[in-house]
């Protein structure tokens, strides 16, 4: 059986506590100081400890109200959520969402707020990878993913195209004529081992052999080439913000298509309330970052398309590239 627990005389001391006044806890309840002096007294009767040192000048804790403090405050927190969310709309749907990191860093970021007021009770829990993902075994309920769609047993929808291309720090930029010129350079690779090969073919020049260190994340190498390490290869629009500030440069506008981004899911999962929340907000938002870039002028965003037409495009770039 679960022991009695004075609850008004809890509330009471915890306000007083986290105030370290029992006056200004009685304001805080909404009843007076001398209400909240006898409720504490009460709770101090029944643990057999006194919680407080009644000094002139205010209250400070003993060791037991040291102890007892902050679990009183998290739970009082935690029912005041429950019950906030009960009022409005309900209880909460947790989603949980791995994303490579380089999508996560370079465009879910900064627009997730946008989620979270739109569905304030989706609890979404994000977890950040280096595109290598279980979904089943990592507990996955959606994963944010780079390549070319194509994972056995999941379901996936084309996000945004993201083809590489060179950065480095201004001052290397400088010095890049032309793309024969990163043969003097270090060029900072990633574990698929083809992508510069590709990208000098586009470029129309040949390939030095390269001797740059490996990364796993374009976050890393992104990081590693503004602080002027070499020259990596990434997909550029997750890194507008550093191109804008100028802490990362562009020596040329070739750039080599080597995947996409996606949503994807296990086909045995079924799909909750929560997980089409999450999906259907983040194709609308993509909709209409393509939509106000269009109207600012900007180069248009690439465009959603299906999973059928972005294997097209990716077996055509294949085939150009052999």
């Amino acid at each position: 059986m679960r022991r009695y627990l004075p609850l008004n005389a809890l509330r009471a001391f915890e306000a007083s506590a986290r105030l370290l006044s029992f006056t200004r806890a009685g304001m805080e309840l909404r009843v007076t100081q001398t209400a909240i002096s006898h409720q504490v007294k009460q709770l101090e009767d029944t643990l057999g400890a006194s919680l407080f040192r009644r000094l002139p000048r205010g209250l400070v804790l003993t060791d037991e109200g040291l102890a007892l403090l902050p679990v009183l405050t998290d739970a009082l927190d935690r029912i005041g959520a429950a019950i906030d969310r009960i009022e409005a709309k309900g209880t909460s749907e947790v989603v949980t969402v791995g994303c490579v990191a380089t999508f996560a860093t370079g465009w879910l970021l900064q627009r997730i707020d946008r989620f979270k007021r739109a569905h304030p009770y989706i609890d979404l829990r994000l977890l950040t990878n280096n595109n290598r993902v279980d979904i089943a075994g990592d507990g996955l309920d959606l994963a944010l993913r780079f390549g070319d769609g194509s994972w056995h047993g999941t379901e996936a929808i084309h996000l945004l195209s993201a083809p590489l291309s060179p950065v480095c720090r201004p001052d290397i930029a400088e010095r890049l004529r032309k793309p024969s010129d990163l043969a003097q350079e270090f060029l900072l690779r990633s574990y698929r081992a083809e992508e510069w090969p590709l990208w000098f073919a586009v470029a129309g020049a040949p390939c030095p052999k390269i001797q740059g260190p490996i990364f796993d994340s374009s976050v890393a190498m992104a990081q590693a080439a503004a602080r002027g390490v070499g020259v990596g290869l990434v997909p550029v629009a997750m890194f507008r913000n550093e191109l804008v500030t100028g802490r990362l440069a562009r020596p040329f506008a070739a750039e080599v298509p080597a995947g996409s981004y996606w949503l994807s899911w296990l086909k045995s999962k079924d799909t909750t309330p929560g997980m089409r929340a999450f999906r259907d907000w983040l194709l609308e938002t993509l909709r209409t970052d393509a939509s106000e870039a269009e109207e600012a002028g900007a180069a248009p965003a690439p465009r959603l398309k299906s999973k059928a037409k972005a294997k097209g495009k990716m077996k055509v770039a294949r085939k150009r590239r052999r």
